[in-house]
């Protein structure tokens, strides 16, 4: 979490870079819901979390709605321009970018791990998915990947892109990464994209091992 302002700095960051300051709040906000949900938020517990006074913070969100609806909407834009803002990866193609597609994802939820468990809890409470940014440039990832000549056939891209985001954003929390060293996130990052490499290149069950 960040350290608190003083209420002199907040007024220096308010007059400013108003956007600054709302860049703040949204950031605190998302870590705020991560570990207590949207229902234990409000205006003022954010604003006092973010070092802001609480004329600061409605300055930006009348209401506790506006917050937590904004704060779902920022972390999908979070995800979707930390994970494709690369431009190489907004163009991707499929034979050389695929696995840098997922280092991406991978890297960026375990030095963020609050950012995975708070975008899968709106998908499963409120059921958003259409015109989520984040949602749909990833599942367009998977289309263009299900529909090339290096993908084996039938390809639910749906479920796969299911399997695929909920195990990285939950890897972080299941692997405790929020209180781990940058070198043992980077371990844990590494086995977790070898594992995802090895599965979708080889599977993990022998075919003719398989029982109808």
């Amino acid at each position: 979490m960040n350290s608190k302002l003083d209420v002199a700095d907040s007024a220096k960051i308010r007059r400013r870079n108003p956007e600054k300051t709302r860049e703040l709040l949204l950031e605190t906000a998302s870590k705020l819901i991560a570990q207590d949900g949207p229902e234990g938020l409000s205006v003022s517990k954010v604003a006092k979390a973010a070092g802001l006074n609480r004329g600061s913070a409605y300055h930006h969100f009348d209401t506790r709605e506006q917050l937590v609806s904004e704060t779902m909407e920022w972390i999908s834009r979070r995800l979707f321009d930390e994970i494709y803002g690369d431009e190489r990866l907004t163009n991707w193609k499929v034979r050389t970018d695929s696995r840098k597609v997922i280092e991406t994802m991978v890297t960026f939820a375990m030095n963020n791990p609050e950012f995975g468990p708070t975008w899968l809890h709106r998908v499963f409470t409120e059921g958003k998915l259409q015109g989520d940014v984040f949602w749909e440039k990833f599942r367009s990832h998977m289309l263009t990947f299900a529909k090339s000549d290096i993908a084996e056939p039938d390809i639910d891209v749906d479920v796969h892109s299911f399997i695929m985001l909920v195990s990285i954003m939950m890897w972080p929390l299941w692997s405790q990464a929020a209180s781990a060293s940058p070198k043992k996130r980077k371990e844990l990052s590494e086995r977790f994209i070898r594992e995802v490499m090895r599965m979708e290149v080889h599977g993990i069950v022998k075919a003719d091992k398989v029982i109808d």
